[in-house]
């Protein structure tokens, strides 16, 4: 009999073959996943107060119909009164005031606003709404009103609240950081749910921590395009961001136009008495009132709803202008001289500039007015969505971590496996994306920063514990 030799002396062992190196989305798999996962457990917190304040806002329109229904609808009559005498109604109500716009009553039984500024105990930015009836000139009441929406103290204050915390520009910070990252996350999410395909379908009939993740995942995927369009508009009007989008739009001539408000006619005395017709309070001049200009801005086609805003000065124009934020937008304006009541320049929506018409359209999307009531329950539902997703996310970080006090993290070194043809073209894009954003990048820095020097730490600690092991073992 002969004897098989021995693997261990005859034959070599067989050598492992060496890992595959990743290619293709695999090398950027775990940086996705790393980014989302950090920005998402950092950024939560602001993103939920984000959330939480909008939802809130986006509600207050229509509990604001309900709250102030006694100031804002009326009877409807037979026939209205003229508009000057309205305003005279309102004046007479409140006499330590002077008129800054005129809202006339758009539908047969809503209130015509009379704003007024320089009253006292209202703030600098706001104005006091007077509510007329457009029937009788009863002063139905006044309110406080702030904003091109005629947002009144309700959604002035949850407005607030959601845009700076009532910490004033400090307090913006919060709601640009959180414009700033939510595109961030919800991109990451979205590409790391369409690389879960064979995933997503082993989830189905799991329980706890997985199928956290595949609710997770589908909600984040679902509500990923209505994400990114809060993002993208809520940093059309930031502090920061903002004006670099202000700057980009002029540079490439898409800002928003003005209208030319310059009268040629000799009305001096303008602004103390506008809208009552007749001599002006200074009484070197003529004023055609209110109802003339409204007759004129009705001539060029503007429609309901409208503002009037008197004079500025004594070389200056009426300027009427369309305030209906709803689809489809009416921004029309007009300027009529007050000296005789002709128009004098006329701007059109129709012709802005394409980016000053998305910013519109964005901006309106984003407070809830584009589309009415279904754009504000929209705007709840993603609130809602955005906020389950935050704690979802949390619940499965704890336990990751297996109940401990923190959630175990994702492993280091994830950049490292991105091919530098890949890598140096992304942080070229991650750099001019954080010199525009810099909500975006200060903090992308810090944390890169801090993550390098935990890192460095770690590995150097590593090392000595294995030292100080082989020392041992010697």
């Amino acid at each position: 009999m002969t004897t098989a030799p021995s693997p261990a002396v005859d034959e070599a062992p067989p050598r492992a073959n060496p890992p595959a190196q990743p290619r293709g989305w695999a090398t950027l798999r775990p940086l996705t996943l790393r980014l989302h996962f950090y920005a998402g457990l950092l950024v939560a917190p602001f993103l939920l107060v984000s959330a939480l304040t909008g939802f809130l806002y986006a509600a207050s329109f229509e509990a604001e119909k309900i709250l102030y229904a006694d100031r804002t609808t009326v009877s409807v009559g037979d026939t209205r009164l003229p508009l000057a005498r309205q305003v005279a109604a309102a004046l007479e109500a409140h006499p330590e005031g002077a008129v800054a716009a005129v809202r006339p009553s758009p539908q047969d039984d809503a209130s015509t606003r009379v704003l007024l500024s320089g009253v006292p105990g209202v703030d600098e930015e706001h104005k006091l709404a007077v509510f007329v009836d457009p029937y009788t000139g009863e002063v139905r009441g006044s309110l406080e009103q702030y904003g091109s929406t005629g947002a009144l103290p309700l959604r002035t204050w949850i407005d607030v609240l959601h845009r700076d915390l009532f910490l004033g520009e400090n307090g913006r910070l919060y709601s640009e950081l959180s414009a700033s990252w939510l595109w961030v996350v919800a991109g990451a999410g979205l590409v790391l749910w369409f690389s879960r395909t064979r995933a997503r379908r082993r989830l189905r009939g799991t329980t706890g921590r997985r199928r956290a993740l595949g609710l997770h995942g589908t909600l984040g995927a679902w509500a990923a395009v209505g994400f990114l369009f809060l993002s993208a508009t809520g940093l059309t009007w930031s502090a920061h961001a903002g004006a670099s989008i202000d700057e980009l739009r002029t540079a490439v001539g898409h800002s928003t136009p003005s209208l030319s408000a310059a009268a040629s006619g000799d009305h001096a005395g303008h602004g103390g008495g506008a809208g009552q017709g007749g001599d002006t309070a200074g009484g070197t001049g003529v004023d055609v009132g209110l109802d003339r200009v409204l007759a004129a801005a009705r001539a060029e086609g503007l429609g309901d709803p409208v503002e009037i805003v008197p004079p500025a000065d004594a070389s200056s124009a009426y300027v009427v202008k369309q305030i209906q934020r709803t689809w489809p937008v009416k921004q029309d304006s007009v300027a009529v001289d007050p000296a005789n009541g002709r128009v004098i320049d006329v701007l059109r929506f129709d012709d802005y500039p394409f980016l000053a018409k998305l910013t519109r359209w964005g901006i309106d999307f984003h407070t809830g007015t584009l589309f009415g009531l279904a754009n504000q329950i929209l705007l709840m539902g993603l609130a809602l969505v955005l906020a389950a997703l935050i704690v979802l996310g949390y619940w499965m970080w704890w336990k990751r971590g297996r109940g401990s006090a923190f959630g175990r993290p994702l492993p280091r070194g994830a950049w490292a496996q991105v091919p530098p043809q890949i890598l140096v073209p992304l942080l070229a894009v991650v750099a001019v994306l954080g010199y525009f954003l810099p909500l975006f990048g200060i903090p992308l820095a810090l944390f890169i920063a801090v993550d390098v020097t935990l890192g460095e730490f770690a590995y150097r600690r590593g090392r000595r514990r294995h030292g100080m092991d082989t020392a041992a073992r010697a």
